[in-house]
């Protein structure tokens, strides 16, 4: 392999690792919390071995009690360097032989191979050992030993090595506790994963073909698609030399490691897949209508429109006072009323309390609204997630019923305001009434001092009977003046409450718009934008 498609594949790795660190960052709550710790500790592994050696292959000889394990690693390495046991298991500890121990001496301490188990070959030296540069043989201790040391040890290294060769021997090849508990485990592994036959001196041809057939058929059906089997003798050194070769490929491709981590990496992504098994990319904002529609039910919880209409009504009442012809409410007041039965005269204390009062919105009907805003975005995602972005708008909804409360008691106008042209447009009627009493007084000195000759007037002017139309004129003048002042003024009455209720019902609607923004839309959001970037890591992390 070239140095550029090392260099891609590196490449490429990083960026899945970097979209499956997303993915355990985002994925917290939402997936399975086993499933979040085995892609973490993964992370952690890659990082590790990713920042160690490149240029040295880990290749493990994993297998069980009298697989002749250590035998073979014997005979690769050519040395003595492993004992064998006859009866029981002897490798207690993991034994490494190294080609080439430059730089590979912070990947043996990751491994935590003992100094004294550690062996070196100068494979420069080595006639026919060259193309083994880089490799870092071990010999592990036997999966299925009584000591749960090194069981345990076995199974660490088998989780971390770039590539794992299997020792099996022709009596107990179809072993339970290698297949179940590794083999099956490690599907999707093809290209790290190396199947030895020893102890073929024991076969003939015929039987040896036989256990190979049947072998490669056992493991395919286990998923392993492609199986390496390679059949071999550690007594009379048959196969060891094509093993060799398996290894020193491997070795002089430089893909292992990333292979191995590239194939954890697919095994985990594809259980991720079943766990969240449907994607659909949504909108991580909420649309204008959807904001107007919450807006809107909010304002309903609360009552804007009920507040505003008994804001006008409250006009209505109090302008009567003030703008209303004075001869008409006097009237009013003499004038027996057929519904005063029905005390409709309480309308008013009534509207008042209204307004005054501290308007509570109603907890349920805004929960109703959140809930409707977030099950209308959510519609075909998982429903974990589902719940998530629930969860998320209704984070401070528990607030919201007292923060609307607030903000419409901050926005209704007092009562006792009085506008300034209500006053001036008092004085004025009252003016006309002043001037229509005066003009009555003086049409009764007319008469009584000009027509009725009932003495002197104290000025010519009161007994002057020629005077008389134009008082009288005057006086239905001013009556009429009034009574357009009063018609005009409810015209004028009617037009400032609309408006006030315009500005209270725009400004409250500003107002629940700031606070549905705050409370509801952007933690909404947020899990909208969480969910879609989880999306695009898992997207990511895929081949």
């Amino acid at each position: 392999m070239t140095a550029v498609s090392t260099a891609e594949t590196q490449h490429g790795l990083g960026s899945r690792l970097a979209a499956l660190a997303k993915i355990v960052e985002l994925g917290q709550g939402r997936l399975d919390p086993a499933l979040v710790t085995e892609a973490a500790q993964l992370l952690l592994r890659a990082g590790d071995r990713l920042k160690l050696s490149s240029d040295h292959t880990v290749v493990a000889l994993a297998g069980g009690t009298g697989s002749g394990k250590s035998s073979l690693f014997n005979a690769v390495s050519g040395l003595e360097l492993s004992p064998i046991g006859v009866r029981r298991p002897t490798t207690a500890r993991t034994h490494a032989c190294v080609w080439g121990i430059d730089g590979a001496g912070p990947l043996l301490d990751w491994l935590q191979i003992q100094w004294r188990h550690r062996f070196a070959r100068a494979s420069a030296l080595d006639k026919g050992e060259s193309q083994l540069h880089g490799l870092i043989l071990l010999d592990l201790p036997d999966h299925d030993s009584i000591r749960a040391l090194t069981d345990h040890e076995a199974h660490r290294l088998i989780q971390v090595a770039d590539l794992i060769v299997w020792v099996l021997d022709p009596q107990k090849y179809a072993d339970a506790s290698v297949h179940r508990r590794y083999v099956t485990e490690l599907n999707g592994h093809d290209a790290v994963t190396v199947f030895v036959l020893n102890q073929s001196d024991r076969l003939t041809p015929e039987e040896q073909a036989e256990c190979v057939a049947d072998l490669e058929e056992l493991l395919r059906r286990e998923g392993v698609t492609r199986p390496r089997v390679v059949a071999t003798s550690a007594t009379t050194g048959k196969g060891v030399d094509s093993l060799k070769a398996v290894l020193a490929e491997s070795v002089a491709a430089r893909r292992a490691a990333y292979q191995r981590l590239e194939a954890d990496l697919d095994r985990l992504v594809l259980r991720l897949v079943k766990d969240v098994p449907e994607l659909l990319r949504v909108e991580s904002t909420v649309d204008g209508a959807r904001r107007a529609g919450l807006v809107e039910a909010l304002c309903d919880a609360i009552g804007v429109s009920a507040l505003g209409e008994a804001l006008e009504n409250v006009y209505a009442v109090r302008s009567a006072e003030w703008v209303g012809w004075p001869y008409a409410r006097w009237a009013a007041r003499l004038r027996p009323d057929p519904l005063k039965s029905l005390r409709l005269g309480a309308v008013k204390d009534d509207i008042r309390g209204l307004v005054a009062s501290s308007v509570t919105a109603q907890p349920a009907e805004v929960d109703n609204a959140v809930q409707t805003l977030a099950d209308g975005l959510t519609a075909g995602m998982p429903e974990v997630w589902r719940d998530g972005v629930r969860e998320a708008a209704r984070s401070r909804v528990d607030e919201l019923p007292e923060a609307l409360s607030g903000e419409l008691s901050e926005v209704a106008p007092p009562l006792d305001r009085v506008p300034v042209w209500w006053w001036l447009l008092k004085i004025w009627q009252y003016l006309l009434v002043l001037m229509f009493v005066a003009s009555l007084a003086w049409a009764g000195a007319i008469l009584a001092y000009g027509v009725f000759k009932a003495g002197r007037p104290p000025a010519e002017v009161l007994g002057d009977v020629a005077v008389l139309p134009w008082v009288g004129l005057m006086m239905i003048s001013v009556l009429g003046l009034g009574l357009f002042s009063a018609m005009s003024s409810r015209n004028f009455v009617v037009l400032a409450a609309g408006k006030e209720r315009d500005r209270l019902e725009h400004d409250m609607r500003r107002r629940v718009g700031v606070l549905a923004q705050d409370m509801v839309v952007q933690p909404l959001e947020r899990e909208l934008n969480r969910y879609n970037e989880f999306f695009g890591a898992m997207a990511a992390a895929r081949r």
